[in-house]
């Protein structure tokens, strides 16, 4: 990669807006350690680009035609080429970012970042740094934090407080003397508790729920 020894870093930008695709090349332009190496108005032609000219940054739109940012990260990764890709995006929702940076996007940006925070963002990328803005931290952490939700079982508060007995090593005559309920219907709920984890024993059941964030 350039940007070593003073050697300039050769940047490229795809993005389907004219407009703000020449604000993109005028900010590289105007940096004295960026050089401006293409264009392209699709992912379509932004690969093939990528693939001939083989830049050291590019800076892509997320929403484009014919490819989007995160089909043209996923590509630029399966075909091993040495471009670092950063995405920008005017609205950073959290699924989206979470899986660019997931298939390897060397950065995620709001388009309304100041050329002075962009070009300093490139640099940074060049370096082999991952630059996330702060309202695509906040993205990526709502995706984390639904992607827990989602690996969270749905159980009932009946079968959360035997799981919790469970975990303290109670029988299933103390557990149903605790919850003034038999033992047959004590032995029901942990059956359910069972199927929800993917699990079969009593053991195995607090493993998971511990690991899946059900109990503490």
């Amino acid at each position: 990669m350039s940007g070593g020894s003073g050697d300039p870093i050769s940047v490229f930008t795809a993005d389907d807006h004219p407009m703000f695709r020449a604000s993109i090349v005028r900010a590289i332009q105007l940096h004295p350690q960026l050089t401006f190496a293409g264009e392209a108005q699709d992912g379509r032609e932004a690969l093939a680009a990528l693939r001939d000219l083989r830049p050291d940054v590019a800076v892509v739109d997320l929403r484009m035609p014919g490819l989007d940012g995160t089909q043209l990260v996923d590509a630029v990764r399966q075909e091993e080429l040495p471009t670092r890709v950063m995405l920008l995006s005017g609205h950073l929702e959290s699924d989206a970012v979470y899986r660019a940076l997931q298939l390897g996007a060397a950065g995620v940006l709001s388009k309304l970042t100041e050329p002075t925070a962009l070009t300093d963002a490139i640099l940074a990328v060049a370096r082999g740094e991952t630059v996330i803005a702060p309202d695509a931290q906040d993205a990526v952490v709502a995706g984390i934090r639904g992607r827990v939700e989602d690996d969270r079982p749905v159980l009932s508060a009946r079968e959360r407080e035997v799981l919790t007995l469970v975990a303290d090593g109670a029988s299933v005559p103390a557990m149903a003397k605790q919850l003034h309920l038999s033992p047959s219907t004590v032995k029901t709920h942990l059956e359910h508790v069972y199927r929800k984890l993917g699990v079969s024993d009593r053991a195995a059941a607090v493993a998971e729920a511990m690991r899946r964030g059900v109990i503490y």
